[in-house]
């Protein structure tokens, strides 16, 4: 296992070298194809994952079989760890949207390194706090934004989590499908079609081909 890789991901800064060393020799990798179903809800968890390469959805499917997008994680992200910490089930479907390489750590071993290393705890409680306001600020925008303003708020999302500055403004390169976006912030992909040619032409974004590019960012109004 490439101990610069490990060294990336915030969770393992806590770690000298020594213990970036021993990382490396519990983890291990494996690749799925694009569609590829890494986690399925409800059922038993007892590994860790961190993506290498590539990008993943985390989702759920509603009583009518609506998929919802709780987020898209890409390369550094770390997923899996709430069946890890509290033993149950796991609580979302995790299917990988791209070919994607993943790093991934058994239970015990996890379990072994947070109690030897407790910088990786309170980095683990950080990872989790930033879920957790991610949530809440889309429970609010579902609840109380009318349906530009939520796939607004999809997009400055996805700016936080995958953009990169850019000379125009904050590119996001590999962007969600319409279908992803509609997914994501509780529409069709019809209405975020719509959106987002509005959105163009009042001269907040770019679109080009996968990459969408937030312009005038500061300009944007933000639920939180």
């Amino acid at each position: 296992m490439d101990i610069e890789f490990l060294r990336k991901v915030s969770l393992f800064k806590g770690l000298n070298e020594e213990g970036l060393k021993a990382l490396a020799e519990l983890c291990f990798t494996r690749e799925f194809a694009k569609e590829g179903v890494i986690i399925l809800a409800e059922q038993e968890g007892d590994t860790l994952f961190i993506i290498r390469e590539g990008q993943v959805k985390v989702c759920i499917s509603s009583e009518e079989g609506r998929e919802v997008i709780l987020s898209l994680l890409g390369p550094g992200a770390v997923f899996g760890e709430l069946a890890l910490l509290d033993g149950k089930l796991r609580s979302a479907n995790v299917v990988a949207t791209d070919e994607t390489s993943l790093v991934m750590l058994r239970r015990s071993d996890f379990q072994q390194l947070i109690y030897k290393t407790p910088q990786i705890a309170m980095a683990l409680l950080a990872e989790l706090a930033g879920r957790l306001r991610r949530t809440d600020r889309q429970i609010e925008g579902l609840a109380l934004l009318d349906v530009t303003s939520r796939i607004s708020e999809t997009l400055l999302q996805l700016a936080d989590d995958h953009g990169k500055e850019t000379a125009e403004g904050i590119a996001i390169d590999s962007r969600p499908t319409h279908q992803e976006l509609a997914n994501m912030s509780g529409t069709t992909r019809e209405t975020v079609s719509r959106a987002l040619k509005r959105l163009e032409g009042q001269g907040y974004i770019s679109c080009r081909g996968r990459k969408i590019i937030i312009l005038r960012e500061n300009s944007w109004s933000r639920t939180n």
